[in-house]
């Protein structure tokens, strides 16, 4: 049965994405939630692609063929009924292609990745966790901020300025002490010139090492795996010299078809290679917006018949910059993709945001271009 749903020819049928999301704020901080619930503000990809907006409104003549017209919906297609009675099917490959495109020629780039630990603030373990970063691991201290208001702290290491660099995000929240890293993450990549010299100082330092410099299985780089002190793990990787020394975040998948296919439409990344080692029994992907030696990428890892994982409550998500959270959003939910927190401004900084879901129930967060330069400021 098909069911008629009346349409007002009116100049409302194009309202931007903007003027559609409300901008209230909601409890869900996606830089300090300490819990594993997910917002009920979720939403299937939209069948009336006409609304949504690439920079232009779409002419209703276009739309209904100059006249009035009803919109019929059956079996997922749209089906376009003039006042002459005749009806045609209308393909909706026109609207994913113009949402696609726009999305592979938004300005993004990989942020920060963000992650929470515990007891930030007191003096002893905030300095043993300092020199953790800056004398193992060379970062340096970027920026630290407090919310208050939000009850949450931030502090940024990297290596280089935050407006070219990808950098970590530590998040204490307010009486946290610790928190489950989980079976689904797998660790940080960090790019240096001299895995078993990087090795020698964290041992020095009094840093955990859990595996000792050796090539990779079933490859020549040099590797080393050491933890920080919250117990998340960094792979360091023997390369030449680097613009971007924090160069991986490693996560497991269940369906590794799957997960390629949505990072590249929804986040408009490139499937830079994939790996299968089916001696040691897994598959990588790595995804990113450039190449390797010189970008920070996503290490998804799929390992044979294993579709689910433990996430726990450590682990946030990786922050992205766009020219426009609403529109991302939009492109998000019309890839399949679930919206966690929609568009807006976030409380006591004002920078816009919108928070997301991947098939495997990894977070991502997209971050205002604008806003976020200007929070540098």
């Amino acid at each position: 049965m098909v069911r008629t749903l009346p349409i007002a020819c009116s100049s409302s049928l194009t309202v931007s994405a903007h003027n559609r999301t409300s901008l209230k704020s909601s409890s869900f901080c996606v830089n300090t939630n300490n819990n594993n619930s997910n917002s009920n503000n979720t939403c299937n990809p939209s069948r009336r692609l006409a609304l949504f907006q690439i920079g232009t409104a779409i002419p209703q003549s276009q739309l209904f063929g100059g006249k009035a017209s009803k919109l019929l919906r059956a079996e997922g297609n749209v089906i376009e009924a003039s006042t002459s009675g005749n009806m045609a099917p209308t393909s909706t490959t026109v609207a994913e292609q113009n949402v696609l495109e726009w999305v592979k020629n938004d300005k993004r780039r990989m942020l920060h990745v963000v992650y929470r630990v515990g007891d930030l603030d007191k003096t002893i373990k905030y300095a043993y966790l300092l020199q953790f970063y800056t004398e193992c691991l060379g970062m340096k201290l970027l920026r630290k901020r407090d919310i208050p208001e939000e009850r949450y702290t931030n502090a940024f290491l990297g290596y280089g300025p935050e407006d070219s660099h990808f950098v970590v995000e530590l998040t204490y929240n307010y009486g946290v002490d610790k928190y489950d890293i989980g079976s689904g993450f797998g660790h940080f990549g960090i790019a240096v010139e001299d895995v078993v010299k990087t090795v020698d100082l964290v041992k020095a330092k009094g840093g955990k090492v859990t595996r000792e410099p050796g090539p990779v299985k079933g490859g020549n780089t040099v590797i080393a795996f050491i933890e920080d002190p919250d117990g998340y793990k960094f792979e360091l990787l023997e390369r030449g010299p680097t613009p971007e020394p924090l160069c991986q975040v490693m996560l497991r998948v269940g369906d590794l078809d799957r997960a390629i296919n949505f990072y590249k439409k929804a986040f408009g990344m490139e499937l830079l290679r994939k790996r299968d080692n089916p001696e040691y029994k897994y598959t990588i992907a790595m995804m990113g917006y450039g190449p390797e030696d010189k970008n920070a990428v996503l290490e998804l890892t799929y390992n044979y018949g294993v579709s689910e994982y433990d996430k726990g409550n450590g682990y946030a998500q990786i922050a992205i910059g766009t020219d426009d959270v609403y529109k991302t959003a939009e492109a998000i939910k019309l890839c399949g993709g679930k919206i966690t927190r929609e568009p807006g401004p976030l409380p006591g900084i004002n920078t816009k945001i919108t928070a997301c879901m991947d098939p495997d129930g990894w977070k991502s967060v997209f971050v205002d271009n604008i806003d976020l330069l200007k929070e540098l400021e």
